[in-house]
């Protein structure tokens, strides 16, 4: 514990000088939010504040990420910048997963993704020369990783034709939907497949898995987004910040429909991010998950090897 304690210590040294090489401003951002994340996929741990109606909002939200925070002092002019510190989602413990976890996020103005993608894994590499190690990096798009290891167009495939190869895979189908089986494929046929010593970078997804990015317009619309995978570990998720807020609200309620749909909680929109939405600059931003990191760092599949205490224990 005492080694993973000073390799961790040693990690975040290293990403605070790496971007105070680069000029990236080191900020802090609230825990706890009026609004949640309202993603169906990831569950919020919420609570009350007990005090005095005038100090906000009673029903509280412990963040997911910084990245609704981040974007409202990008939207005020604060420039390049990056937060490191600890997030929360419900639901996700055990081996590869803690529920409090720690995530480096920032953004580049007037940035791609293209270019943000380098950067990230200029980090990556940083981080590996700490256990004396390097990686090669593979970029390609997400039609071209489907075809070369499904050998299937994740954009012109019938359901059908998804649904072939997890065929020995126990999964109960109810409520799954063409994006949910498209994750299946990623995470049972194509992940376990990437090169430990390679980075794996996938850009240009699917519209319908857009999240926060911009869409590009064309056959198909594509999602200017990217994840990153140090062999089968999937660390960082990045995207050409979504600015339209009309779009975002839309986005928004879509999240909210397939959670009812669900019977899963309803977040709370966050209006601030979306009263802010039409001053943020262009640019890119990227979260990357520290803990993961230090996984992969260490060929390590358990989350636990790399925390002073994982949840069993805390």
């Amino acid at each position: 514990m005492i080694a993973a304690l000073r390799q961790r210590a040693a990690l975040n040294a290293l990403i605070r000088r790496f971007f105070a090489e680069r000029d990236v401003l080191e900020v802090e951002t609230p825990i706890l939010s009026a609004a949640g994340n309202t993603e169906p996929n990831i569950d919020s741990f919420h609570t009350r504040f007990s005090g005095h109606v005038d100090a906000g909002t009673a029903q509280r939200w412990l963040r997911t990420s910084p990245e609704y925070p981040l974007k409202r002092l990008l939207a005020a002019g604060v420039g390049d910048c990056y937060e490191l510190g600890r997030v929360f989602r419900n639901g996700e413990a055990g081996g590869r997963h803690n529920p409090e976890f720690t995530m480096l996020e920032w953004y580049r103005v007037g940035w791609g993704h293209h270019r943000l993608i380098e950067e990230t894994a200029a980090l990556v590499r940083a981080a590996l020369a700490l256990v004396q190690r390097d990686a090669r990096l593979e970029v390609l798009d997400y039609r071209s990783l489907y075809r070369k290891h499904v050998g299937l167009d994740p954009f012109e495939a019938t359901d059908a034709d998804l649904h072939a190869p997890l065929a020995d895979v126990r999964i109960d189908p109810e409520g799954l939907t063409r994006d949910d089986w498209l994750d299946l494929l990623m995470t049972h046929c194509i992940q376990p497949h990437f090169s430990d010593d390679c980075m794996t970078v996938v850009h240009d997804w699917p519209a319908t898995q857009a999240a926060l990015a911009r869409v590009r317009p064309g056959t198909p619309p594509l999602a200017e987004r990217f994840e990153l995978y140090l062999g089968a570990v999937e660390l960082a998720n990045g995207y050409h910040e979504l600015n339209d807020a009309t779009e975002q609200r839309a986005r928004f309620a879509r999240d909210h429909a397939l959670r009812s749909a669900r019977g899963a909680v309803l977040p709370t929109v966050d209006e601030h991010l979306i009263e802010a939405l039409p001053s943020l600059p262009d640019c890119a931003g990227v979260a990357v998950g520290v803990d993961r990191l230090l996984m992969a760092m260490n060929r390590t599949g358990r989350i636990a090897d790399v925390l002073a205490f994982d949840f069993a224990h805390a």
